[in-house]
């Protein structure tokens, strides 16, 4: 929890919700018991460093509780790590597909044309984990991905951002120049960061 705090205040007014500000703001940093999508957007570097599911349903459950520690913020967060975590070891889509609805009870059994124009802003990981699934699940490519997590509108961030995650695990490449983009809008910190955290799981 002293980590994800610290980054917090130094990095302060990023679009963070009013719960997580509030938790920000004190020092004990007690969990506030959210079944919002904020645990499971952070969580996908989970699913890509750990060797065996176990683990990483461990470690998204332990993530989670430090600020969403309702039952469905943790199923949620542990969702999206095992999505990750499954297509990174080169399981195909519809086995990831089935392990998620029969383990999370997650229905992924609708399209993202069945729900466009009737799909409103939602937080919850209920109404916003299984879209990011699917959109992966329907994409061709990393770019396509986040195309369509966006296309739902919605909370389109973060759910591009819990399709992004899988999307790169799925596909294994990032195009370069969303790279190189994304790298102009982020701390030079965070890129050091991202780097070490590649060079890690290369080493592994």
């Amino acid at each position: 929890s002293k980590t994800i705090w610290e980054y917090g205040r130094r990095f302060y007014g990023r679009g963070y919700g009013s719960h997580f500000k509030s938790w920000l703001h004190n020092e004990v940093r007690k969990p506030y018991n959210s079944f919002g999508n904020g645990a499971a957007m952070r969580v996908s570097p989970i699913g890509f460093a750990y060797d065996n599911l176990e683990k990483v349903l461990k470690t998204a459950k332990m993530s989670a509780e430090v600020t969403h520690n309702h039952p469905e913020g943790i199923k949620g967060a542990q969702a999206i790590a095992a999505t990750v975590f499954l297509a990174n070891i080169g399981k195909t889509k519809q086995e990831i597909k089935h392990y998620i609805q029969n383990t999370f009870f997650y229905d992924l059994n609708f399209t993202l044309d069945s729900i466009r124009e009737s799909y409103t802003f939602e937080v919850s990981c209920q109404g916003s984990v299984p879209q990011a699934i699917v959109a992966f699940l329907e994409s061709t490519d990393y770019e396509n991905a986040i195309r369509l997590a966006v296309s739902i509108g919605g909370d389109s961030d973060t759910i591009a951002c819990m399709t992004g995650g899988i999307a790169a695990a799925y596909y294994k490449k990032i195009p370069t120049s969303i790279i190189e983009f994304v790298n102009t809008k982020l701390p030079n910190e965070f890129i050091i960061l991202l780097n070490e955290f590649d060079k890690a799981l290369l080493n592994e």
